[in-house]
């Protein structure tokens, strides 16, 4: 279960990174001789590769209580930042709305170091 709020954390965080960074303009490399980042500082968000979109109903039973629980505890105010995230990441709405999708529909995110985001969406009932 860690793993699995450790995960979505991730990629809300990615995803905020990806937005703001759109909308910064450009900034200079420091030098190559410049300082290493700290031990124990964890490595930047990978770019998103791959974008894979599933419904919670298309999930194992086992997965859906996980997500379920994740949900339960999460704050709307993690959601409300994870769907503003979505929407300000071109490449991420453009593939919700290419399946008839919108952020609003979107409950969980996950990131994979290899870049594999997958947004986990519920319809509403």
């Amino acid at each position: 279960m860690r793993k699995t709020i450790l995960i979505t954390a991730t990629a809300t965080l990615m995803l905020a990174s990806a937005a703001s960074a759109q909308q910064q303009p450009a900034q200079q490399q420091p030098p190559a001789s410049a300082a290493p980042t700290a031990p124990g500082t964890p490595p930047a968000a990978p770019a998103i590769q791959s974008i894979s979109i599933v419904d919670i109903k298309e999930l194992p039973e086992a997965t859906q209580a996980k997500v379920n629980e994740v949900i339960a505890k999460r704050g709307d105010g993690d959601l409300q930042k994870l769907r503003g995230s979505i929407d300000a990441t071109p490449q991420v709405k453009s593939a919700l709305e290419a399946k008839g999708l919108t952020s609003a529909q979107v409950i969980a995110a996950s990131m994979n170091p290899n870049g594999a985001l997958t947004l986990i969406t519920k319809k509403a009932s």
